[in-house]
């Protein structure tokens, strides 16, 4: 089974925001996605409410991620308006809270099966490095990755692309701003 941090932005990421691609659009392809993550057994079936919970679990997880670190603190979240200050709404989970060896309280399925693999997700997103794993900055992408930047400061899945693209278009409109300003201006470039 992958890490916590990985199985969660693998998770997030069966979906491709800009290919409009689901990797998890049937109950077959679900069980099939956590039978390969050792998340449910060989003979696991999946249905109908079984999916539709998947795409909640998941639409819910890359919402909270959306949120920069320092916007999900209990602080800033006070500061909002009331209509924001809702958390990113996840599905029930049969989930419990049980003791480790060393007596700290984790998260563990109360399920097997499907139902069970999809609480394993939920588990890993609490034990995941949460302020390391983010959604690119990028509207068209919202791709699930792990900063592994020394201040964590990473916006993008990828510099070369999504960042190129966020920078380009901005750059773009701060010179469509300055030629309206400037009045008769000769230059077409």
């Amino acid at each position: 089974m992958p890490l916590p941090t990985e199985l969660v932005r693998d998770f997030v990421n069966t979906f491709d925001v800009e290919a409009q691609a689901d990797e998890l659009s049937s109950p077959a392809d679900l069980a099939l996605w956590l039978r390969e993550r050792g998340l449910a057994g060989p003979r696991d079936r999946a249905s109908d409410d079984d999916l539709h919970t998947a795409h909640a679990l998941r639409e819910g997880l890359r919402a909270a991620l959306r949120r920069r670190p320092a916007e999900r603190s209990p602080e800033r979240l006070s500061e909002r308006p009331a209509q924001q200050r809702r958390p990113a709404e996840l599905p029930s989970l049969p989930l419990l809270v049980t003791l480790d060896a060393d007596g700290g309280p984790r998260l563990t399925p109360a399920a097997t099966g499907v139902a069970g693999g999809l609480a394993r997700i939920a588990a890993a997103a609490v034990a995941a490095s949460w302020d390391r794993l983010k959604v690119c900055a990028e509207e068209s992408c919202r791709w699930a990755f792990i900063d592994s930047s020394k201040n964590r400061s990473r916006s993008w899945c990828s510099m070369r692309v999504c960042g190129n693209r966020t920078k380009t278009r901005a750059y773009r409109a701060r010179k469509r701003g300055s030629r309206r300003l400037q009045g008769s201006n000769t230059d077409t470039v």
